[in-house]
């Protein structure tokens, strides 16, 4: 098999916290395991979706990808060269190859720079010169993000534009230097829902035409769906699940993987679905809970679960689950059946 365009080992990020004075005279250590030990890799021409709650580690997973925070301990090989690169030169050549897209269009571009200098950035910090290649490098580049025409835009500053516009303005100064990755940090969660769906088709006709390799980050199991081949299950700091969208969705295996679904709403007013209960609050990421990071808050909890590693099983070829059980094994008589809840239009 061909070597995958991102291989991502045994990855952890924490962050220490003092928590008081007598921690600091003690020297008591306390960290926040942003990060516990994750695995991914990511096939040419690919977008996983990594989706979970807040404070999952998914934001934390895509900005180390890109080094804008380093890693405590792991690696990641990006088309087959580790990105720990020390050198100002290998630096610079690791940001042309690797791009990223963040979540809110209103705080990423500098209010100061118009389109134009806000694209052309990239090209003179990567040592373009020439002003004609520039210009016409920058029109592409809003003509592929579909800033059409690309002169009316070029001189407008970001007070003029729209949030879909803004993220075009991004996703066009993404683009412009022909990245092989991209990682996309929830680029439609502060757009309107009547332009999300051009975003996601642009991402999309973006890897068909440059075979763009992607992660994309997200909360949205919906926006996830529509346009990842698969999708990784992030709960504090662990994998749950991982494998194509659709077998993930059609017969998810871990609980927290079904809890995740069935919050999703659907499109039906005659639709009767079944949600299943949980507890709201989520574990202290300082003292994590012992065994299945899921366990406290699981419906099917069972002493079994203490001893959980996390240790991903088979469910078919690139379906895998880190739940100790099978998905048959999970139900028993004493655990209340899910709620049935009729959705009726507001």
């Amino acid at each position: 098999m061909a070597e995958p365009m991102i291989d991502i080992r045994d990855l952890t990020k924490t962050y220490p916290i003092k928590r008081n004075l007598k921690d600091l005279i003690g020297g008591v250590r306390h960290e926040v395991k942003a990060l516990d030990g994750i695995n991914l890799t990511i096939e040419k021409g690919e977008i996983l979706g990594l989706a979970g709650e807040s404070g999952s580690g998914k934001t934390t997973t895509g900005e180390i990808l890109v080094r804008l925070q380093d890693a405590t301990s792991g690696g990641i090989t990006v088309d087959g060269h580790p990105i720990g690169l020390k050198g100002k030169h290998d630096r610079k050549r690791f940001r042309k190859d690797v791009q990223m897209i963040f979540q809110d269009p209103y705080e990423t571009l500098n209010p100061r720079f118009n389109v134009y200098d806000t694209i052309a950035e990239p090209l003179r910090i990567h040592g373009l010169k020439d002003k004609h290649v520039m210009y016409d490098k920058v029109i592409e580049a809003l003509e592929i993000a579909e800033l059409r025409p690309a002169e009316q835009f070029i001189y407008r500053f970001p007070h003029e534009l729209s949030g879909g516009q803004r993220q075009r303005v991004a996703i066009a100064r993404g683009i412009v230097l022909e990245p092989k990755v991209l990682v996309a940090d929830e680029p439609v969660s502060m757009l309107d829902v009547s332009i999300r769906a051009d975003i996601l088709n642009l991402l999309k006709q973006l890897r068909d035409k440059f075979s763009l390799t992607m992660l994309y980050v997200s909360h949205d199991l919906s926006t996830i769906k529509y346009l990842c081949d698969r999708i990784a299950i992030m709960y504090l700091g662990k994998i749950l699940e991982i494998g194509p969208v659709n077998d993930v969705v059609a017969d998810p295996q871990h609980p927290y993987t079904q809890v995740l679904l069935a919050s999703v709403p659907v499109a039906d007013p005659d639709h009767v679905k079944e949600r299943i209960m949980v507890d709201d609050e989520v574990p202290d990421q300082i003292h994590l809970p012992q065994g299945c990071r899921f366990g406290p808050r699981c419906p099917y909890f069972k002493p079994e679960c203490l001893e959980c590693d996390h240790t991903l099983r088979m469910v078919s070829d690139n379906h895998r689950h880190a739940c100790v059980f099978a998905k048959d094994e999970l139900i028993r008589n004493d655990v209340p059946k899910p709620v049935e809840v009729e959705e009726k239009p507001l």
